[in-house]
């Protein structure tokens, strides 16, 4: 199983300007689908006093983990990034798969899966890349790019006042260091960028996500520490479970129809109640205003369930999409009823297109998205949000968000007070089709969704020429003779090709799930790592390792790697039998040497030989910009 190894912030802006400079696309993501701003409009917002160009975000999940998932977001029209939660215990052994959005979304991540000091470097370089992004004027002049990076902590007191996370906190608020030692590494090309003003302070906004079983006591002593001894603003996380069981099971099963869905009675029974969360909530707001910051909520975690679909091995799993955005809009219609002073509301659960702009109008901010995001489209998705959006402020003859407000939230409130057929089971129970074929190496459909689901962005295109190899195989004997012996053939059909950056992929299953084919993209397209250190230690039944003119290849098990000479029109293959000297151009032995134990005669099988050949020489074709070929660049 592969695991996840940052990607150095100078092969990630390398990567993103060559790519935008060929192909028009950064990460993947084509430049129509960047938000660039309205003239006629102004979308910001205000979050914990902070002004953020777009009330829109990522929600605290897999798009906030790693820096070309941040970038990602922004370009897409992301201003306030929800990261991904942190916690102490940072060396999680986190089952695969771990989402499955075929329709309503249910996954069993729910925490980062990278060291606290990784996650560090991750989310002050994404900050820093926006930095240079914007000073390269790459994207432009006049881009609304105001942006709020919020954290996200977890899950009891004793572990975020543990020296760990309070450090890691520290040093968002001054990541001085951190960026000094990122910028060490902008070298060459990159060198113009190295002394640009990086804000230091990258955060001091902290979205506390408690999720199930922790006390009213320990929610107030958490926030009470983040506000007063860490001087952050705080948004505390609340659970759909607010609701309380009879309530969320009336909506879920009978209002909407997924009665498949187990509820965890437990959670119910162990998580803030109700009563509880009424009178902790204002009472924490004056403790902030006294000490001159600001607390808000935020409607709502996922819901933890029983695992009744049998993708996950865990018995619990965390339901989001569709059926969360009812209970979690009813929980805010609760609270603005329970609660009458004005507390900021952010929000996430089944945000889309087609919901944002309502969103918006109940004066939530930020609106965050998960889910929709790991559909297909991807990040694409995000600026379909703003354009809706747009279109229902002109309708309106309005200019500003607060306007909007104004001017629409009577009707947004009508309209989310009874739920929305679209919210259904009916309408949701589809799952992706399946074409009963199964994925291999090279050729597939080439529907190209396992490419945007991504939220890492570790599928890649490449491209190869359709081909038909007729090949021998030999006999290889002592003294330097040999004897051919009938092989096969390599067929090569589509010169679109897929493969995986293995650095960069979690095993999450997201691909699988959208992919027509079986067996996942993850799995059984070519796998690359970024260092041969990484291939050697993840690479299992299938992985590759390029450096420069060699590529370290492990195909169903069996490792070889194979070394070009094309000056001297050879090639050295090492093969697990033997290390052979080829003839390129006509693609023969000109010598060997046996592995122990030798075989006599000793059978040289080239079909592993050609596979190598042509993906070194496919996945290195600049026709198509990626984090394998872009990698030497300086």
């Amino acid at each position: 199983m592969a695991e996840l190894v940052p990607i150095p912030l100078p092969l990630l802006l390398r990567r993103a300007f060559l790519e935008y400079e060929r192909e028009g696309k950064i990460f993947d993501l084509p430049k129509s689908k960047f938000f660039r701003g309205f003239p006629d409009l102004d979308l910001s917002v205000r979050f914990h006093g902070h002004r953020a160009a777009t009330p829109l975000g990522p929600a605290a999940g897999p798009h906030g983990q790693l820096a070309q998932n941040i970038v990602l977001s922004w370009l897409g029209g992301a201003r306030i990034i929800e990261l991904k939660t942190i916690q102490v215990l940072d060396e999680l052994k986190i089952p695969r798969p771990c989402i499955d959005a075929a329709n309503v979304g249910y996954n069993v991540e729910w925490s980062q899966e990278l060291k606290l000091e990784q996650s560090l470097g991750e989310y002050v370089g994404a900050a820093m890349f926006l930095e240079i992004l914007k000073a390269s004027k790459l994207l432009g002049d006049g881009i609304p790019d105001e942006t709020v990076f919020d954290m996200s902590a977890g899950y009891d007191l004793a572990g975020i006042r543990s020296p760990r996370v309070r450090s890691w906190i520290a040093s968002m608020k001054d990541a001085a260091p951190v960026i000094d030692e990122l910028r060490a590494s902008l070298t060459g090309d990159l060198a113009p960028y190295r002394d640009l003003p990086f804000p230091t302070r990258v955060s001091d906004t902290i979205s506390l996500s408690t999720f199930h079983g922790c006390p009213a006591g320990e929610i107030e002593a958490i926030a009470e520490f983040l506000l007063a001894e860490m001087d952050c603003h705080v948004c505390i996380k609340l659970n759909p479970t607010l609701l309380g069981r009879a309530e969320v099971a009336h909506l879920l099963h009978q209002v909407l129809g997924y009665r498949e869905i187990q509820l965890h009675p437990p959670a119910f029974e162990n998580d803030l109640q109700w009563d509880q969360a009424i009178d902790l909530i204002p009472r924490l707001r004056r403790r902030a205003a006294a000490l001159g910051k600001s607390l808000s909520v935020k409607f709502s975690n996922t819901l933890v369930v029983k695992n009744h679909k049998g993708v996950f091995r865990d018995d619990l799993m965390y339901m989001s999409g569709p059926p969360l955005h009812v209970l979690a809009m009813t929980l805010v219609r609760k609270f603005r009823e329970a609660v009458p002073e004005p507390i900021p509301i952010s929000f996430s659960g089944g945000i889309d297109a087609h919901n944002f702009a309502g969103a918006v109008a109940l004066d939530l901010v930020p609106v965050t998205t998960c889910t929709d995001l790991l559909r297909p489209g991807g990040y694409g998705r995000l600026f379909r949000y703003l354009e809706n959006l747009a279109a229902k402020m002109r309708e309106l003859g309005v200019s500003a968000i607060p306007d909007f407000v104004r001017r629409h939230r009577a009707a947004a409130e009508s309209a989310e007070s009874a739920p929305n057929p679209r919210y259904r089971w009916e309408r949701n129970r589809g799952v992706p089709r399946k074409i009963a074929s199964h994925l291999w190496l090279y050729d597939c459909i080439a529907c190209d969704k396992c490419v945007p689901v991504c939220p890492n962005d570790a599928n890649f295109v490449y491209q190869t020429s359709a081909t038909v190899i007729g090949y021998d195989n030999f006999e290889l004997r002592p003294v330097g003779a040999y004897r051919r012996v009938p092989g096969g053939v390599l067929r090569i059909d589509k010169a679109r090709q897929f493969a995986n950056y293995a650095d960069a992929c979690n095993e999450c299953g997201n691909c699988d799930v959208f992919c027509p084919e079986d067996g996942g993209p993850q799995q059984h397209k070519p796998r690359f790592f970024g260092s041969l250190e990484s291939y050697r230690k993840h690479a299992g039944a299938n992985g590759f390792f390029i450096d420069g003119d060699t590529i370290h290849g492990t195909i169903a098990g069996a490792a070889f790697t194979l070394a070009l000479d094309p000056a001297a029109g050879r090639a050295r293959f090492d093969s697990p039998a033997a290390v052979v000297t080829i003839d390129i151009a006509e693609e023969r032995p000109i010598s060997w040497q046996p592995k122990p134990p030798a075989a006599d005669p000793l059978l040289l099988d080239m079909l592993p030989y050609l596979k190598l050949k042509l993906l070194l020489e496919a996945v290195r074709d600049p026709r198509h910009v990626n984090f394998v070929n872009v990698g030497g660049r300086s």
